[in-house]
């Protein structure tokens, strides 16, 4: 275990204790929801609307996605973040062993903390539950280096989150030239810049490349194979990019 897994892991457990906490059994799985108060506090109604839909949507994932782990705990922050992009919540998969998950749901977001969990919750837990089903978590990562296993792995749980809970951002809209993107990011070296070219903004003014990308070839994988999106996620990333016609 290296060091910066040792340490998030270490202040996930001190969260788990400092922080309210509650925990919640659904009829399919144990889920423990821990809500991050530093900056700012959450009202008590906020709190029910949060546990309200994180217990529906992991439930809704788990028949979906029978590969889910047991026992996640969602931390929740409150912030002042810009994310109008993404419907005014962001999150990430931190770890699969705990399975972790943690989400941030902004106050700025056209009328606040209520309009952001009502336009961009839902969809960022099935973003991230995808992740924990197939792996993909920043501590302990199933897969190996490499931004072709981000753009799949990203693009996997963008088109599961669009379906299933049926809200789309622009932030993951691809353009055109997305077939392009598409060659560009498997000519990469392994140590390609994450941030360059996933998610935050490449040198050359295009943003968020390995979720717009991912979105394409994932998209057009279910359209040659013919296999929806539930079938390509049981599928290795270099299988999903063959599909697709790379």
């Amino acid at each position: 275990m290296n060091t910066l897994r040792s340490l998030t892991l270490l202040l996930s457990v001190l969260c788990l204790s400092a922080c309210e906490s509650y925990s919640k059994k659904s009829s399919l799985a144990n889920s423990v929801i821990v809500f991050q108060e530093d900056a700012f506090n959450f009202t008590e109604t906020q709190k029910d609307f949060i546990l309200e839909v994180i217990i529906n949507s992991e439930k809704e994932v788990r028949e979906l996605l029978p590969t889910l782990p047991d026992s996640i705990t969602v931390i929740v922050e409150h912030v002042d973040w810009d994310l109008d992009a993404v419907g005014g919540v962001t999150g990430r998969a931190e770890s699969n062993t705990p399975p972790l998950i943690m989400v941030q749901i902004s106050n700025t977001y056209r009328e606040g903390v209520i309009d952001s969990i009502y336009s961009g919750l839902k969809a960022t837990l099935f973003h991230e539950l995808h992740h924990l089903s197939r792996g993909w978590a920043i501590q302990d990562n199933a897969f190996g280096p490499g931004i072709p296993n981000a753009m799949v792995n990203e693009g996997l749980a963008v088109v599961f989150a669009e379906i299933y809970a049926e809200t789309v951002f622009e932030a993951n809209a691809y353009p055109e030239e997305a077939d392009r993107w598409v060659e560009e990011i498997l000519d990469l070296p392994l140590d390609a810049s994450y941030s360059d070219w996933v998610m935050g903004e490449h040198p050359d003014g295009r943003t968020y490349i390995g979720y717009r990308t991912g979105n394409f070839l994932v998209r057009k994988a279910m359209t040659t194979s013919g296999k929806n999106i539930l079938e390509l996620s049981k599928l290795k990333p270099e299988e999903i990019i063959k599909l697709a016609g790379y």
